[in-house]
């Protein structure tokens, strides 16, 4: 953060004065920690980094392409800090390895699926992906 205020980018330092601001939040809402583990500070990175991308789908339908570039500035400072994400690829073979692991059959087994998967991939799948790749596989 000091490098960013000492380069006076004020994009890069909003970004990370919001992040701080959600670890900080996020510290005072558990029960008297210190620290958080980093599939906390993951979670909250992935969180801000889908609201950046939400405000940019509503800026650009406002026609606000000022304001949709601030916001894809800010969404590269957060990847920066974020696990690199599963390709398509990636995903489709460690979804179907672990539905072979949980020896899952049919839509029944959705949701032990989708937590095992939820947990295994937080931070580097988008949970949306995640659901289609397992449908088609129980489906």
């Amino acid at each position: 953060m000091k490098e960013a205020m000492k380069a006076r980018d004020k994009v890069r330092l909003a970004a990370l004065r919001d992040i701080k601001s959600k670890i900080m939040l996020a510290l005072t809402e558990t029960s008297g920690e210190d620290t958080l583990d980093d599939t906390a500070v993951t979670k909250i990175l992935s969180k801000q980094l889908k609201q950046r991308e939400d405000t940019m789908v509503i800026y650009k339908d406002q026609g606000r392409d000022d304001l949709v570039a601030e916001e894809e500035a800010q969404a590269a400072v957060i990847r920066v800090y974020l696990p690199q994400p599963m390709t398509s690829e990636e995903l489709a073979q460690a979804v179907a390895a672990l539905v072979a692991e949980l020896g899952a059959t049919s839509m029944a087994d959705m949701g032990r699926v989708m937590g095992a998967a939820s947990a295994k991939f937080a931070g580097r799948a988008d949970g949306k992906a995640i659901s289609a790749l397992v449908r088609s596989q129980l489906g």
